[in-house]
């Protein structure tokens, strides 16, 4: 089982808190502990069933005025609550103290993972809690309504209202640390089956003992929203590593990314079907030529001038040769003769061939195609200058001129770099759940795992 563990929400063992009756001015009662006599608040009246020393960290029957000794501590544990007991705070509409805290832990290969537990109440609004695992917090009540079964598949799920959770974990949980008061029976070393379920940021959980199963709902909170509420001096612990329950920063982001891709992508496809209807396809130049290295004393010359007509459009000119185990090199220069901007391109064509123990095989081609963007109408001409290895074969080319020819290539570039965001924030999606899913019962390639139902259930204390 992983190191995630289980939110519990609830009494461990003594069932559901009872409602607490109004109090116009809630006042906290003041006793003393039997045990080492120091003074002990009890902040819930009639609803504490155990209080927590303090000091000595004896556990006291809160309904006893002696507040009779339950349990003593078996050793001092120096745990420090980062919200302190007696702590107020706005929280959810209604003012919240925090009367008791849990330190509880499961155990998974030999490592104990623990997490805190901070019960908060309120005279009116009852019981809730505050749970924290490394940096994580979730604000949890008690469920009033069964969840239902829902599919029973690799990772079963359970149904609340509207909303299905899928299961995440199933884990042996112990308490180890007591402070404060509370309305059930608590122990030291109580221990549940916990159930996790999963809808974030909501967690469903479930502990059970041999007498009753409770039910309890989790919603992620920022931490910055409980230090404000509870006017914490310090911040609290930053998050580390992915929780169960905690909200993808992706996730939401990325379904509005593709469909915002897929428009822009359909918005191009559409502007290249456009420019395909509506391009001239006109051939201006087509002329042969023959070349031998050496043969002229320069090897360079201008074509016959040829009209680029209409409007602003792409040139393509393409060069069929027959060159054969051989290369030749073109440099090319398409120039206005009015203004004398020129655009300047050169080009190799090669092509070899041949055969060997693996076969016949080819190399390059003997034919190439140059793309000149954006040119505007005009009279134009092409300087063309050709070269080869001295003493190598001649060469036939056949030079031929297009305008406003329809393209393709554009729109695979733009789907590209438009599907690139939404690609981006997709992987980052899978990677967080991925970080998530390996804290689970479902870590790893079986997919079925359950290792938390054989975790070793013993306490360190």
């Amino acid at each position: 089982m992983a190191g995630e563990m289980s939110t519990p929400p609830n009494p461990a063992a003594g069932g559901k808190p009872p409602r607490p009756r109004p109090a116009t001015v809630p006042k906290a009662t003041a006793l003393n502990c039997p045990k080492c006599g120091s003074a002990i608040v009890l902040r819930t009246f009639s609803n504490a069933v155990n209080v927590v020393c303090e000091s000595c960290h004896a556990i006291l029957d809160a309904s006893d005025p002696k507040l009779k000794i339950l349990e003593e501590a078996r050793k001092r544990l120096d745990i420090t609550p980062l919200i302190p007991l007696g702590t107020r705070g706005l929280w959810k509409g209604h003012t919240y103290e925090v009367v008791g805290f849990q330190s509880r832990a499961i155990n998974s290969d030999g490592v104990n993972y623990y997490w805190f537990e901070y019960l908060l109440y309120n005279p009116y609004a009852g019981y809730r809690y505050l749970t924290e695992y490394n940096g994580h917090w979730n604000d949890v009540t008690v469920c009033h309504t069964l969840p239902t079964p829902g599919n029973a598949g690799i990772k079963p799920q359970m149904r609340l209202g509207d909303r299905s959770f899928t299961h995440f974990q199933t884990a042996k949980a112990f308490t180890t640390f007591i402070l404060g008061e509370f309305p059930w029976q608590v122990r030291l070393n109580d221990k549940v089956e916990a159930r996790d379920y999963i809808a974030p940021p909501f967690i469903l959980s479930s502990e059970s003992t041999p007498e009753e199963t409770t039910w309890s709902m989790g919603e992620y909170v920022a931490s910055s929203e409980i230090r404000d509420a509870f006017k914490l001096k310090a911040d609290l612990p930053s998050p580390m590593g992915v929780y169960s329950d905690q909200p993808n920063p992706f996730g939401d982001d990325s379904g509005h990314f593709w469909r915002r891709g897929w428009t822009f992508v359909i918005v191009a496809l559409f502007l290249v079907i456009g420019t395909w209807v509506m391009a001239k396809r006109e051939t201006v130049y087509s002329e042969n030529y023959h070349y031998k290295q050496g043969e002229q004393a320069e090897a360079s010359f201008v074509t016959p001038e040829f009209d680029l007509g209409g409007h602003t459009s792409n040139v393509i000119v393409e060069t069929n040769t027959d060159v054969s185990n051989d290369w030749v090199y073109i440099h090319y220069s398409l120039v206005n003769t009015d203004t004398d901007v020129a655009y300047d391109f050169g080009r190799e064509i090669s092509y070899y061939s041949g055969s060997d123990s693996d076969g016949s095989w080819t190399e390059g081609d003997w034919k190439d195609k140059a793309i000149v963007a954006s040119v505007p109408p005009g009279k134009y001409y092409l300087r063309v200058e050709p070269e080869k290895d001295p003493g190598s074969q001649p060469v036939n080319y056949h030079i031929t001129v297009h305008r406003d020819m329809p393209t393709t290539w554009f729109f695979f570039i733009a789907a590209g770099l438009l599907l690139l965001p939404p690609l981006f924030i997709s992987m980052r999606s899978a990677a967080f759940e991925g970080q998530r899913w390996s804290e689970s019962d479902y870590a790893g390639a079986s997919g079925d795992s359950s290792g938390g139902d054989d975790s070793d259930d013993s306490s360190d204390d």
